[in-house]
């Protein structure tokens, strides 16, 4: 009886399980970027807001401060108006040539030209004046502290004026016109929302005082949840048990939501602080605490990875051995 020929190898197999040889390359380039994106990207946003402050707040304040000192305090003279004997005593110099001639004093002159060294003069007497306002009065190691110390002084003033009645109500007053604009109120909401959430949410945060799990929108789905009150009497009268108002957060602004009234009995307290929740919200579930992994989830970060087994392979081999012995 001739011998069966042994089958071929079996080609490994193909799809998800089969390792390709650029996995761990790319694995290592992922968890790089994981280490490297967080503090990259608060450096991107610090850098976006100072650049915006500067270009928008603290430039234009240079430029008007510059004006005001520029019109109230330039002496500018034209051939007409200069004192007898002043070019030829040197007081004044020509800062301005053509057929209407300027004269600015001739220590601004040689200031503003000792102090741009090989730099080109300007061609104008308002220039040399706006030049030499810049290099002596508003260079940036005096005018930023400055700056500062008087935008959060306005800042604190402001806080304080819509903190009082009068200043609500013409802050209310002017987010209704802003809610009437139909273009303009989409962009307006959508980052009040963002800066409410950045500046406002630690008072309101003061008032959640647990975290508890509810079914909600239905029965089987569960949903992470503040409670923020008891409620309201009638509703504990109608249900005839002890009930509590919850803030159903939503994703990944977890200061909207919808607040229901929920029967204490049909709630679970979780074992989170209001830190750890906001962080499981903010990432749509994807940061969940420590103390909440389940034992499988642990366990499979733990374990350490275990080869790919060809069991199909195996299986052919085993039943090509058994062939060639017959």
């Amino acid at each position: 009886m001739a011998k069966a020929k042994p089958p071929a190898e079996a080609a490994p197999p193909a799809g998800p399980a089969a390792k390709r040889p650029l996995d761990p390359f790319r694995r290592a380039v992922l968890r790089g970027l994981g280490v490297l994106l967080p503090p990259l990207l608060t450096i991107v946003i610090f850098l976006w807001v100072g650049n915006t402050v500067v270009t928008y707040m603290l430039e234009p304040v240079e430029q008007a401060t510059e004006s005001f000192l520029v019109w109230s305090g330039s002496d500018i003279r034209t051939a007409e108006t200069l004192p007898e004997g002043a070019l030829r005593d040197g007081l004044y110099v020509e800062a301005e040539g053509g057929k209407n001639a300027k004269y600015v004093p001739a220590d601004v002159y040689a200031d503003v030209k000792q102090r741009l060294g090989s730099a080109p003069m300007p061609d104008t007497a308002r220039g040399v004046y706006q030049t030499h306002v810049r290099q002596k009065w508003l260079q940036r190691r005096f005018v930023i502290p400055i700056f500062l110390g008087v935008l959060l002084l306005a800042l604190y003033l402001l806080g304080k004026f819509l903190a009082a009645g009068i200043g609500r109500f013409f802050w209310n007053r002017f987010e209704l016109v802003i809610d009437r604009v139909p273009l303009v109120r989409n962009v307006y909401s959508s980052v009040k929302q963002v800066t409410d959430f950045l500046f406002s949410d630690p008072d309101v945060g003061e008032n959640f005082t647990r975290v508890v799990a509810v079914e909600y929108p239905r029965k089987g789905i569960w949903t992470v949840a503040f409670v923020t009150g008891e409620s309201m009497l009638d509703i504990e009268s109608a249900a005839n048990e002890p009930v509590m108002s919850v803030l159903i957060p939503t994703s990944p602004m977890p200061f909207t939501g919808f607040t229901i009234t929920v029967k204490k009995s049909e709630s679970v307290d979780l074992n989170l602080t209001i830190d750890q929740a906001f962080q499981f919200i903010v990432s749509c579930g994807v940061v969940v605490p420590p103390q909440q992994l389940t034992e499988a989830v642990a366990a499979r970060n733990a374990a350490p990875q275990v080869p790919h087994r060809d069991t199909a392979g195996e299986s052919l081999a085993l039943a090509a051995r058994a062939a060639s012995d017959e």
